[in-house]
């Protein structure tokens, strides 16, 4: 079985909800709004930088620091994973091929199919937005797998299995297949009354950087997303 483990209790930094940490990684679960890393605009309220000063226990002279393994859009809540050194970080991005994600989507309809997979070559325009091209040689292929959970009212529940990581690659793939993610007003959605974006990942399976033993973590499922879980 794969190895899950709870972290310790202590202060947790505004905006995350750590699952688990040991001397090489940090699991954490990021709420909506926060994001990953800075922008030009955005040096401190991010996932980075909060949970930099939550290994350095507030100290600013401390040497530690955390390492970027992946990322969430700001809209995105759910599972981040951060390394604690450069070469954990260089160990899971090397597996990141072979790394189980698993996303819970809320989308506007119902799927022609209660399972499948969305393929095509994605390509980002002049204004930030994504969306899929036949040049294969401009665009970077992705795959997205979806199971249908629930429905109601208008609205589906899909589990997404993320197979590759390309960037809004779920948001994208859903809206051009008439499934736009609720409260994804950039890629057709409706507004959602929760005001949020109705995207969360979910879980996460990967082999752990230094003991090389399989872990899987992953969150509790948001009200927003529970209550069309059939």
């Amino acid at each position: 079985m794969p190895e899950k483990k709870k972290t310790r209790k202590r202060h947790q930094p505004g905006g995350l909800d750590i699952l688990h940490e040991d001397r090489d990684i940090i699991v954490a679960d990021k709420a909506p709004g926060l994001l990953t890393m800075a922008t030009d605009r955005e040096k401190v309220r991010t996932a980075y930088y909060r949970l930099t000063d939550y290994v350095r226990k507030g100290n600013p002279k401390s040497h530690e620091r955390v390492f970027i393994v992946h990322r969430l859009d700001r809209e995105v809540s759910g599972i981040l994973l951060f390394a604690r050194s450069m070469e954990a970080q260089s160990a899971l991005q090397a597996q990141w091929g072979r790394v189980e994600k698993h996303y819970l989507a809320l989308v506007q309809g119902t799927p022609p199919e209660a399972e499948g997979r969305f393929t095509s070559y994605l390509v980002e325009n002049g204004v930030h937005k994504v969306k899929s091209t036949t040049d294969t040689e401009r665009g970077k292929l992705a795959h997205t797998e979806y199971t249908l959970l629930g429905h109601s009212q208008g609205v589906s529940l899909l589990d997404i299995n993320l197979l590759t990581g390309r960037k809004h690659q779920i948001r994208v793939h859903l809206s051009e297949h008439n499934l736009p993610i609720v409260g994804d007003e950039k890629y057709g959605g409706k507004r959602s009354g929760d005001r949020r974006l109705a995207l969360h990942a979910k879980s996460i399976a990967f082999e752990h950087p230094h003991r090389g033993k399989p872990c899987f973590f992953e969150t509790r499922v948001p009200p927003l997303f529970a209550r069309y879980w059939v």
